[in-house]
Protein backbone atom coordinates (compact mmCIF):
# COMPACT_ATOMS: atom_id res chain seq x y z
CA UNK A 1 0.00 0.00 0.00
CA UNK A 2 1.60 3.54 -0.74
CA UNK A 3 2.57 5.40 1.56
CA UNK A 4 2.27 2.65 4.01
CA UNK A 5 5.32 0.06 3.31
CA UNK A 6 8.30 -0.39 5.70
CA UNK A 7 12.01 -0.35 4.90
CA UNK A 8 13.61 1.41 2.17
CA UNK A 9 12.70 0.87 -1.46
CA UNK A 10 13.60 1.55 -5.07
CA UNK A 11 11.45 1.93 -8.59
CA UNK A 12 13.70 2.36 -11.68
CA UNK A 13 11.60 3.08 -14.93
CA UNK A 14 12.32 0.84 -17.94
CA UNK A 15 15.43 2.16 -20.28
CA UNK A 16 13.19 2.81 -22.93
CA UNK A 17 11.45 5.11 -21.01
CA UNK A 18 14.24 7.00 -19.95
CA UNK A 19 15.56 7.33 -23.55
CA UNK A 20 13.24 9.80 -24.63
CA UNK A 21 13.10 11.64 -21.71
CA UNK A 22 13.45 15.29 -21.51
CA UNK A 23 17.10 15.99 -20.33
CA UNK A 24 15.83 18.30 -16.92
CA UNK A 25 14.06 16.98 -14.26
CA UNK A 26 12.36 18.19 -11.39
CA UNK A 27 12.57 16.49 -7.25
CA UNK A 28 9.36 15.80 -5.18
CA UNK A 29 10.20 14.79 -1.41
CA UNK A 30 7.91 14.12 0.96
CA UNK A 31 8.80 13.83 4.71
CA UNK A 32 5.96 11.76 6.40
CA UNK A 33 5.15 10.23 9.51
CA UNK A 34 5.81 6.84 8.31
CA UNK A 35 7.95 7.33 5.39
CA UNK A 36 10.45 9.67 3.75
CA UNK A 37 10.12 9.60 -0.03
CA UNK A 38 11.98 11.33 -3.32
CA UNK A 39 9.96 11.26 -7.08
CA UNK A 40 11.90 12.51 -10.15
CA UNK A 41 9.62 13.70 -12.70
CA UNK A 42 9.69 14.31 -16.06
CA UNK A 43 7.85 17.33 -17.85
CA UNK A 44 4.70 14.89 -18.14
CA UNK A 45 4.78 14.71 -14.83
CA UNK A 46 6.01 11.23 -14.57
CA UNK A 47 8.15 9.40 -12.01
CA UNK A 48 11.38 8.52 -13.76
CA UNK A 49 12.97 7.33 -10.99
CA UNK A 50 12.12 7.20 -6.55
CA UNK A 51 12.84 6.22 -3.76
CA UNK A 52 11.90 5.80 -0.03
CA UNK A 53 12.67 4.83 3.44
CA UNK A 54 10.84 4.12 6.71
CA UNK A 55 10.23 7.27 9.27
CA UNK A 56 12.12 5.46 12.77
CA UNK A 57 9.83 7.14 14.97
CA UNK A 58 11.36 7.23 18.36
CA UNK A 59 8.76 6.73 21.76
CA UNK A 60 10.78 7.44 25.30
CA UNK A 61 7.80 7.17 27.11
CA UNK A 62 4.09 6.06 26.72
CA UNK A 63 2.30 9.17 24.52
CA UNK A 64 5.66 10.44 23.20
CA UNK A 65 6.70 11.11 20.10
CA UNK A 66 10.14 11.77 18.52
CA UNK A 67 12.26 11.64 15.49
CA UNK A 68 15.88 11.36 15.82
CA UNK A 69 16.95 14.67 13.34
CA UNK A 70 20.65 13.47 12.92
CA UNK A 71 18.80 10.08 11.88
CA UNK A 72 16.44 11.74 9.18
CA UNK A 73 18.75 14.50 7.36
CA UNK A 74 20.62 11.07 6.54
CA UNK A 75 17.94 9.29 5.22
CA UNK A 76 16.52 12.96 3.63
CA UNK A 77 20.06 12.42 1.57
CA UNK A 78 20.20 9.35 1.08
CA UNK A 79 16.51 9.18 -0.99
CA UNK A 80 17.50 12.32 -2.98
CA UNK A 81 20.78 10.20 -3.95
CA UNK A 82 19.17 6.76 -4.94
CA UNK A 83 16.33 8.00 -6.59
CA UNK A 84 18.54 10.33 -8.99
CA UNK A 85 20.16 7.53 -9.30
CA UNK A 86 17.00 5.15 -10.01
CA UNK A 87 16.11 7.64 -12.77
CA UNK A 88 19.37 7.19 -14.48
CA UNK A 89 20.38 11.12 -14.59
CA UNK A 90 22.44 13.39 -12.89
CA UNK A 91 22.42 15.73 -10.35
CA UNK A 92 23.71 18.67 -13.02
CA UNK A 93 19.75 17.97 -14.91
CA UNK A 94 17.04 18.59 -11.30
CA UNK A 95 16.39 22.02 -12.05
CA UNK A 96 14.41 22.27 -8.68
CA UNK A 97 13.82 21.19 -5.40
CA UNK A 98 10.08 20.65 -3.64
CA UNK A 99 9.95 19.63 -0.08
CA UNK A 100 6.61 18.71 1.24
CA UNK A 101 6.86 17.87 4.91
CA UNK A 102 4.74 16.30 7.72
CA UNK A 103 3.67 19.76 10.15
CA UNK A 104 4.02 21.23 13.11
CA UNK A 105 6.48 18.71 14.24
CA UNK A 106 9.13 20.94 15.68
CA UNK A 107 12.73 21.67 16.81
CA UNK A 108 14.79 24.25 18.37
CA UNK A 109 18.58 24.46 17.77
CA UNK A 110 21.17 26.83 18.97
CA UNK A 111 21.56 29.81 16.34
CA UNK A 112 25.21 29.80 16.62
CA UNK A 113 26.02 26.60 16.39
CA UNK A 114 23.49 24.99 15.02
CA UNK A 115 23.59 22.34 17.39
CA UNK A 116 19.78 21.12 18.12
CA UNK A 117 18.64 21.22 21.93
CA UNK A 118 16.53 17.99 21.66
CA UNK A 119 14.97 15.81 18.80
CA UNK A 120 12.24 16.76 16.86
CA UNK A 121 8.78 16.78 19.01
CA UNK A 122 6.44 15.16 16.62
CA UNK A 123 2.48 16.09 15.63
CA UNK A 124 1.95 13.07 17.40
CA UNK A 125 2.96 13.51 20.58
CA UNK A 126 0.96 14.35 23.49
CA UNK A 127 3.07 15.35 26.38
CA UNK A 128 1.56 18.83 26.31
CA UNK A 129 -1.76 16.85 26.79
CA UNK A 130 -2.76 18.10 29.91
CA UNK A 131 -1.00 21.87 29.51
CA UNK A 132 -3.94 21.69 26.80
CA UNK A 133 -6.42 20.79 28.81
CA UNK A 134 -5.52 23.18 31.74
CA UNK A 135 -5.07 26.00 29.45
CA UNK A 136 -7.96 25.35 27.37
CA UNK A 137 -10.19 25.49 30.75
CA UNK A 138 -7.80 28.62 32.03
CA UNK A 139 -9.07 31.79 33.16
CA UNK A 140 -6.79 33.78 30.83
CA UNK A 141 -8.20 31.95 27.48
CA UNK A 142 -12.39 32.33 28.94
CA UNK A 143 -11.07 35.70 29.01
CA UNK A 144 -9.70 35.98 25.34
CA UNK A 145 -12.43 34.49 24.45
CA UNK A 146 -15.05 36.43 25.91
CA UNK A 147 -13.27 39.64 25.58
CA UNK A 148 -12.83 38.73 21.41
CA UNK A 149 -16.62 37.48 21.34
CA UNK A 150 -17.53 41.24 22.14
CA UNK A 151 -14.92 42.78 20.03
CA UNK A 152 -16.65 40.60 16.85
CA UNK A 153 -20.04 41.78 18.00
CA UNK A 154 -18.93 45.05 17.26
CA UNK A 155 -16.56 44.76 14.56
CA UNK A 156 -17.52 41.88 13.11
CA UNK A 157 -14.12 40.80 12.45
CA UNK A 158 -13.47 37.57 11.39
CA UNK A 159 -9.97 37.17 13.05
CA UNK A 160 -11.84 37.69 16.65
CA UNK A 161 -15.05 35.49 16.04
CA UNK A 162 -11.93 32.83 15.20
CA UNK A 163 -10.22 33.71 18.48
CA UNK A 164 -13.49 33.71 20.66
CA UNK A 165 -13.79 29.69 19.41
CA UNK A 166 -10.03 28.99 19.70
CA UNK A 167 -8.92 25.98 21.56
CA UNK A 168 -5.61 24.53 21.60
CA UNK A 169 -4.77 21.04 20.49
CA UNK A 170 -2.10 18.53 21.02
CA UNK A 171 -1.37 18.82 17.52
CA UNK A 172 -0.56 22.29 17.53
CA UNK A 173 3.12 22.90 17.84
CA UNK A 174 2.72 26.18 20.71
CA UNK A 175 1.88 24.06 23.77
CA UNK A 176 4.54 21.40 22.87
CA UNK A 177 6.89 24.19 22.46
CA UNK A 178 5.86 25.52 26.04
CA UNK A 179 6.65 22.31 27.08
CA UNK A 180 10.22 21.98 25.82
CA UNK A 181 10.62 25.47 27.36
CA UNK A 182 9.83 24.87 31.09
CA UNK A 183 11.56 21.43 31.15
CA UNK A 184 14.91 21.64 29.17
CA UNK A 185 17.00 24.43 30.80
CA UNK A 186 19.35 24.83 27.84
CA UNK A 187 16.47 25.98 26.07
CA UNK A 188 15.07 28.46 28.04
CA UNK A 189 18.42 30.01 28.22
CA UNK A 190 18.96 30.37 25.09
CA UNK A 191 15.67 32.00 24.46
CA UNK A 192 17.10 34.55 27.19
CA UNK A 193 20.33 34.69 25.46
CA UNK A 194 19.05 35.15 21.90
CA UNK A 195 20.56 32.07 20.72
CA UNK A 196 17.07 29.70 20.06
CA UNK A 197 16.28 28.98 16.35
CA UNK A 198 12.86 27.25 16.25
CA UNK A 199 11.85 25.37 13.62
CA UNK A 200 9.46 22.73 11.83
CA UNK A 201 10.94 19.76 9.87
CA UNK A 202 10.94 22.01 6.45
CA UNK A 203 12.74 25.28 8.40
CA UNK A 204 15.55 22.62 9.60
CA UNK A 205 16.04 21.08 6.37
CA UNK A 206 16.39 24.21 4.49
CA UNK A 207 19.15 25.51 7.46
CA UNK A 208 21.00 21.94 6.78
CA UNK A 209 20.81 21.90 3.04
CA UNK A 210 21.87 25.48 2.98
CA UNK A 211 24.37 24.81 5.83
CA UNK A 212 22.93 27.54 7.79
CA UNK A 213 22.88 29.97 5.13
CA UNK A 214 18.87 30.02 4.84
CA UNK A 215 16.15 30.39 7.14
CA UNK A 216 12.77 30.12 6.69
CA UNK A 217 9.31 28.68 6.30
CA UNK A 218 6.37 28.81 3.73
CA UNK A 219 2.79 30.20 4.86
CA UNK A 220 1.28 26.62 4.67
CA UNK A 221 3.69 25.07 7.40
CA UNK A 222 3.00 28.23 9.40
CA UNK A 223 -0.63 28.20 9.73
CA UNK A 224 -0.75 24.84 11.30
CA UNK A 225 1.77 25.65 14.10
CA UNK A 226 -0.90 26.78 16.00
CA UNK A 227 1.12 30.51 16.33
CA UNK A 228 0.01 31.91 13.19
CA UNK A 229 -2.63 34.38 12.67
CA UNK A 230 -4.02 33.41 8.83
CA UNK A 231 -6.19 36.77 8.72
CA UNK A 232 -3.38 39.08 9.38
CA UNK A 233 -0.59 36.45 7.07
CA UNK A 234 1.96 36.79 10.30
CA UNK A 235 2.88 35.25 13.52
CA UNK A 236 -0.15 35.62 15.81
CA UNK A 237 1.17 38.48 18.92
CA UNK A 238 -2.16 37.71 20.59
CA UNK A 239 -1.46 33.99 21.13
CA UNK A 240 2.15 34.68 21.49
CA UNK A 241 2.09 36.81 24.15
CA UNK A 242 -0.98 34.97 25.76
CA UNK A 243 1.53 31.80 26.35
CA UNK A 244 4.43 33.68 26.32
CA UNK A 245 6.97 32.55 23.20
CA UNK A 246 8.86 35.50 21.93
CA UNK A 247 8.36 36.04 18.49
CA UNK A 248 11.95 36.69 17.75
CA UNK A 249 12.88 32.18 17.62
CA UNK A 250 10.79 32.13 14.89
CA UNK A 251 11.88 31.68 11.43
CA UNK A 252 10.82 34.28 8.40
CA UNK A 253 7.48 33.08 6.60
CA UNK A 254 8.12 33.44 2.93
CA UNK A 255 5.74 32.43 -0.19
CA UNK A 256 5.45 28.89 -1.08
CA UNK A 257 6.53 28.77 -4.29
CA UNK A 258 9.72 30.88 -3.49
CA UNK A 259 13.84 31.03 -3.83
CA UNK A 260 14.97 29.63 -0.74
CA UNK A 261 18.29 29.57 -1.93
CA UNK A 262 20.45 26.65 -2.92
CA UNK A 263 21.44 23.60 -1.74
CA UNK A 264 25.32 23.58 -0.67
CA UNK A 265 27.38 21.91 -3.60
CA UNK A 266 29.23 19.81 -1.34
CA UNK A 267 26.57 17.59 -0.68
CA UNK A 268 25.04 16.34 -4.22
CA UNK A 269 27.62 18.21 -6.14
CA UNK A 270 26.05 20.79 -7.53
CA UNK A 271 23.66 23.55 -5.97
CA UNK A 272 20.37 22.82 -6.41
CA UNK A 273 17.88 25.36 -6.11
CA UNK A 274 15.22 24.72 -3.39
CA UNK A 275 12.44 26.44 -4.84
CA UNK A 276 8.89 25.09 -2.72
CA UNK A 277 8.24 24.40 0.91
CA UNK A 278 4.73 23.16 1.64
CA UNK A 279 2.65 21.00 4.12
CA UNK A 280 2.31 17.51 3.42
CA UNK A 281 -1.75 18.19 3.23
CA UNK A 282 -1.57 21.22 1.56
CA UNK A 283 0.95 19.96 -1.07
CA UNK A 284 -1.38 16.89 -2.02
CA UNK A 285 -4.41 19.40 -2.28
CA UNK A 286 -1.87 21.30 -5.11
CA UNK A 287 -0.87 17.82 -6.29
CA UNK A 288 -4.74 16.73 -6.67
CA UNK A 289 -5.34 19.80 -8.42
CA UNK A 290 -7.87 21.28 -6.06
CA UNK A 291 -7.18 24.90 -7.27
CA UNK A 292 -11.15 25.59 -7.20
CA UNK A 293 -13.15 27.12 -4.05
CA UNK A 294 -15.29 24.11 -2.88
CA UNK A 295 -12.87 21.43 -3.93
CA UNK A 296 -11.82 18.79 -1.29
CA UNK A 297 -9.08 16.29 -0.64
CA UNK A 298 -9.49 13.60 1.18
CA UNK A 299 -6.42 11.71 2.42
CA UNK A 300 -6.04 8.77 4.14
CA UNK A 301 -2.37 7.99 5.24
CA UNK A 302 -1.04 7.91 8.57
CA UNK A 303 -4.09 9.60 9.81
CA UNK A 304 -7.38 11.10 7.61
CA UNK A 305 -7.30 14.79 6.68
CA UNK A 306 -10.08 15.79 4.75
CA UNK A 307 -9.18 19.18 3.39
CA UNK A 308 -12.38 22.35 1.58
CA UNK A 309 -10.25 25.24 -0.50
CA UNK A 310 -11.76 28.04 1.02
CA UNK A 311 -11.15 30.54 -1.35
CA UNK A 312 -8.17 33.80 -1.09
CA UNK A 313 -9.74 34.28 2.53
CA UNK A 314 -9.83 32.17 5.85
CA UNK A 315 -13.25 30.70 7.05
CA UNK A 316 -14.04 31.52 10.69
CA UNK A 317 -15.24 28.05 12.40
CA UNK A 318 -16.36 26.87 14.91
CA UNK A 319 -13.79 24.63 16.14
CA UNK A 320 -14.01 21.33 14.52
CA UNK A 321 -12.12 22.44 11.35
CA UNK A 322 -9.04 24.46 11.15
CA UNK A 323 -8.43 27.99 9.11
CA UNK A 324 -4.88 27.50 7.41
CA UNK A 325 -3.37 28.73 3.99
CA UNK A 326 -2.80 26.47 1.38
CA UNK A 327 -0.49 27.97 -0.41
CA UNK A 328 0.82 31.88 -1.38
CA UNK A 329 2.34 32.36 -4.81
CA UNK A 330 3.23 35.89 -5.49
CA UNK A 331 -0.02 37.60 -5.15
CA UNK A 332 -2.23 34.51 -5.03
CA UNK A 333 -3.69 32.95 -1.57
CA UNK A 334 -5.32 30.05 -1.37
CA UNK A 335 -6.79 29.23 1.92
CA UNK A 336 -8.08 25.51 3.15
CA UNK A 337 -10.20 24.18 5.87
CA UNK A 338 -9.23 21.04 7.42
CA UNK A 339 -10.05 18.63 9.98
CA UNK A 340 -8.35 15.42 10.70
CA UNK A 341 -8.60 11.91 12.15
CA UNK A 342 -5.36 10.48 14.06
CA UNK A 343 -4.92 6.80 13.12
CA UNK A 344 -5.94 5.87 9.96
CA UNK A 345 -2.94 4.01 8.32
CA UNK A 346 -1.20 3.75 11.84
CA UNK A 347 -4.60 1.40 12.89
CA UNK A 348 -3.47 -0.84 9.67
CA UNK A 349 -0.23 -1.46 10.45
CA UNK A 350 -0.82 -2.29 13.85
CA UNK A 351 -3.37 -4.59 12.82
CA UNK A 352 -0.07 -6.46 10.29
CA UNK A 353 2.09 -6.29 13.76
CA UNK A 354 -0.36 -8.74 15.56
CA UNK A 355 -0.45 -10.58 12.31
CA UNK A 356 -3.88 -10.61 10.99
CA UNK A 357 -2.93 -10.23 8.07
CA UNK A 358 0.46 -10.46 5.78
CA UNK A 359 -0.04 -7.60 3.53
CA UNK A 360 -2.18 -4.45 3.77
CA UNK A 361 -3.17 -5.10 0.01
CA UNK A 362 -5.35 -8.53 1.75
CA UNK A 363 -7.60 -6.38 4.07
CA UNK A 364 -10.19 -5.37 1.15
CA UNK A 365 -10.64 -9.13 0.49
CA UNK A 366 -11.06 -10.29 4.00
CA UNK A 367 -13.35 -7.34 4.19
CA UNK A 368 -15.61 -8.27 1.19
CA UNK A 369 -15.51 -11.53 2.30
CA UNK A 370 -18.14 -10.97 5.25
CA UNK A 371 -21.71 -9.99 5.74
CA UNK A 372 -20.85 -7.56 7.74
CA UNK A 373 -18.72 -7.13 11.01
CA UNK A 374 -21.21 -9.06 13.15
CA UNK A 375 -21.60 -6.52 15.73
CA UNK A 376 -18.03 -5.75 16.14
CA UNK A 377 -16.74 -1.78 16.34
CA UNK A 378 -13.09 -0.40 16.35
CA UNK A 379 -12.22 2.99 17.45
CA UNK A 380 -9.32 4.06 16.06
CA UNK A 381 -7.47 5.97 18.66
CA UNK A 382 -4.60 5.45 19.80
CA UNK A 383 -3.25 8.41 19.39
CA UNK A 384 -6.68 10.52 21.08
CA UNK A 385 -9.93 11.45 19.12
CA UNK A 386 -9.41 14.74 17.07
CA UNK A 387 -12.37 16.67 16.30
CA UNK A 388 -15.05 16.66 16.96
CA UNK A 389 -14.68 14.81 19.97
CA UNK A 390 -11.43 16.41 21.04
CA UNK A 391 -10.34 13.71 23.86
CA UNK A 392 -6.55 13.22 24.05
CA UNK A 393 -7.70 10.51 26.93
CA UNK A 394 -9.50 8.22 24.49
CA UNK A 395 -8.40 4.91 23.84
CA UNK A 396 -8.50 2.86 21.21
CA UNK A 397 -10.66 -0.89 21.72
CA UNK A 398 -12.55 -3.29 19.86
CA UNK A 399 -16.41 -3.88 21.10
CA UNK A 400 -18.67 -6.71 20.54
CA UNK A 401 -16.34 -9.32 20.70
CA UNK A 402 -18.10 -12.89 20.56
CA UNK A 403 -16.58 -16.64 20.38
CA UNK A 404 -17.36 -16.79 16.79
CA UNK A 405 -15.25 -13.44 15.95
CA UNK A 406 -12.59 -14.18 13.54
CA UNK A 407 -10.01 -11.80 12.03
CA UNK A 408 -11.43 -11.54 9.22
CA UNK A 409 -14.35 -9.35 11.58
CA UNK A 410 -11.75 -7.91 13.52
CA UNK A 411 -9.86 -6.78 10.05
CA UNK A 412 -13.33 -5.44 8.82
CA UNK A 413 -14.23 -3.51 11.96
CA UNK A 414 -11.08 -1.68 11.67
CA UNK A 415 -11.72 -0.71 8.13
CA UNK A 416 -15.42 0.35 8.99
CA UNK A 417 -13.96 2.57 11.48
CA UNK A 418 -12.09 4.56 9.01
CA UNK A 419 -15.10 5.33 6.71
CA UNK A 420 -17.16 6.02 9.64
CA UNK A 421 -14.64 8.48 10.83
CA UNK A 422 -14.60 9.86 7.16
CA UNK A 423 -18.10 9.93 7.71
CA UNK A 424 -17.99 11.86 10.67
CA UNK A 425 -15.09 14.50 8.93
CA UNK A 426 -17.39 14.98 5.90
CA UNK A 427 -20.63 15.84 8.18
CA UNK A 428 -18.75 18.54 10.21
CA UNK A 429 -17.21 20.04 7.37
CA UNK A 430 -20.83 20.64 5.74
CA UNK A 431 -22.38 22.27 8.96
CA UNK A 432 -19.13 24.37 9.45
CA UNK A 433 -18.28 25.54 6.03
CA UNK A 434 -21.09 27.03 3.96
CA UNK A 435 -19.06 26.47 0.89
CA UNK A 436 -20.92 24.22 -2.15
CA UNK A 437 -18.79 21.12 -2.45
CA UNK A 438 -17.82 20.34 -6.14
CA UNK A 439 -15.13 18.06 -6.36
CA UNK A 440 -14.13 15.27 -4.00
CA UNK A 441 -10.41 13.58 -4.74
CA UNK A 442 -8.97 10.95 -2.74
CA UNK A 443 -4.84 10.35 -1.54
CA UNK A 444 -2.91 8.60 0.56
CA UNK A 445 -2.51 4.70 0.76
CA UNK A 446 -5.30 4.08 2.63
CA UNK A 447 -7.39 4.78 -1.00
CA UNK A 448 -6.14 2.08 -2.51
CA UNK A 449 -8.26 -0.22 -0.31
CA UNK A 450 -11.49 0.04 -2.71
CA UNK A 451 -13.27 -1.53 0.42
CA UNK A 452 -13.04 1.70 2.43
CA UNK A 453 -13.04 3.88 -0.56
CA UNK A 454 -17.01 2.79 -1.54
CA UNK A 455 -18.46 2.37 1.93
CA UNK A 456 -17.66 6.17 2.36
CA UNK A 457 -18.52 7.03 -0.85
CA UNK A 458 -21.85 5.47 0.24
CA UNK A 459 -21.85 6.94 3.19
CA UNK A 460 -21.33 10.62 2.22
CA UNK A 461 -23.13 9.71 -0.80
CA UNK A 462 -20.54 11.77 -3.45
CA UNK A 463 -18.64 10.60 -5.96
CA UNK A 464 -15.24 10.22 -4.96
CA UNK A 465 -11.65 10.50 -7.32
CA UNK A 466 -9.13 8.59 -6.89
CA UNK A 467 -6.13 9.46 -8.80
CA UNK A 468 -3.60 6.92 -11.20
CA UNK A 469 -0.43 8.32 -8.27
CA UNK A 470 -0.86 8.27 -5.20
CA UNK A 471 1.90 10.09 -3.63
CA UNK A 472 0.39 13.25 -4.15
CA UNK A 473 2.00 15.32 -1.47
CA UNK A 474 5.65 14.56 -3.75
CA UNK A 475 3.80 15.45 -6.91
CA UNK A 476 2.29 18.72 -5.16
CA UNK A 477 6.09 19.65 -4.05
CA UNK A 478 7.23 19.03 -7.28
CA UNK A 479 4.72 21.01 -9.36
CA UNK A 480 4.89 23.60 -7.07
CA UNK A 481 8.91 23.75 -7.67
CA UNK A 482 8.16 23.32 -11.03
CA UNK A 483 6.30 26.32 -11.39
CA UNK A 484 8.90 27.96 -9.59
CA UNK A 485 11.83 27.65 -11.92
CA UNK A 486 9.62 27.39 -15.40
CA UNK A 487 9.23 24.03 -16.03
CA UNK A 488 5.83 24.07 -15.59
CA UNK A 489 4.20 27.09 -17.02
CA UNK A 490 0.88 27.80 -15.13
CA UNK A 491 -1.66 25.36 -13.01
CA UNK A 492 -3.61 25.04 -15.94
CA UNK A 493 -0.72 23.04 -17.83
CA UNK A 494 -0.77 20.72 -14.40
CA UNK A 495 -4.38 19.81 -14.59
CA UNK A 496 -4.36 18.86 -18.24
CA UNK A 497 -1.44 16.16 -16.74
CA UNK A 498 -4.00 15.05 -14.11
CA UNK A 499 -4.77 11.09 -14.53
CA UNK A 500 -7.76 9.67 -12.62
CA UNK A 501 -7.38 6.11 -12.00
CA UNK A 502 -11.19 5.45 -10.72
CA UNK A 503 -14.28 7.68 -9.41
CA UNK A 504 -16.40 5.96 -7.17
CA UNK A 505 -20.08 6.54 -6.83
CA UNK A 506 -22.77 5.88 -4.29
CA UNK A 507 -23.90 1.93 -4.37
CA UNK A 508 -26.09 1.98 -1.24
CA UNK A 509 -28.00 4.24 0.38
CA UNK A 510 -26.78 6.06 4.06
CA UNK A 511 -29.82 4.50 5.67
CA UNK A 512 -28.38 1.35 5.03
CA UNK A 513 -25.76 2.03 7.42
CA UNK A 514 -26.88 4.17 9.91
CA UNK A 515 -27.88 1.58 12.93
CA UNK A 516 -24.16 0.13 12.58
CA UNK A 517 -22.74 3.63 12.94
CA UNK A 518 -25.05 4.86 15.86
CA UNK A 519 -23.36 1.37 17.37
CA UNK A 520 -19.87 2.62 16.20
CA UNK A 521 -20.19 6.29 17.65
CA UNK A 522 -21.99 4.90 21.03
CA UNK A 523 -18.59 2.45 20.95
CA UNK A 524 -16.80 5.73 20.80
CA UNK A 525 -18.09 7.44 23.62
CA UNK A 526 -17.57 4.27 26.01
CA UNK A 527 -13.79 4.65 24.83
CA UNK A 528 -13.20 8.10 25.90
CA UNK A 529 -12.22 9.40 29.44
CA UNK A 530 -10.62 6.11 29.44
CA UNK A 531 -6.93 7.61 30.75
CA UNK A 532 -6.27 9.60 34.05
CA UNK A 533 -3.74 11.46 32.32
CA UNK A 534 -2.38 10.97 28.29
Amino acid sequence: MSGLQAGAEQRREEPSARASSPSRFVLGLDVGSTVIRCHVYDRTARVRGSSAQKVENVYPQPGWVEIDPDALWAQFVAVIKDAVKAAGVQMHQIVGLGISTQRATFITWNKRTGHHFHNFISWQDLRAAELVKSWNNSLVMKLLRGSCRALHFFSRSKLMLTVSRFHFSTQHATLRLIWILQNLPEVQKAVEEDNCCFGTIDTWLLHKLTKGSSYATDYSNASTTGLFDPFGMCWSKIIANVVSIPLSILPPVKDTSHNFGSVDKEIFGVPIPVVALVGDQQSAMFGECCFQTGDVKLTMGTGTFLDINTGNSPQHVNGGFYPLIGWKIGQEVVCLAEGNAGDTGTAIIWAQKLDLFTDAAETEKMALSLEDSEGVYFVPSFNGLQAPLNDPCACASFMGLKHSTSKYHLVRAILESIAFRNKQLYDMMQREIQIPVTNIRADGGVCNNAFVMQMTSDLINERIDRPAHFDMSCLGAATLAGLGVGFWANKEELQKLRRSEMVFKPQKKWQEYEMNMENWVKAVKRSMNWYNKT
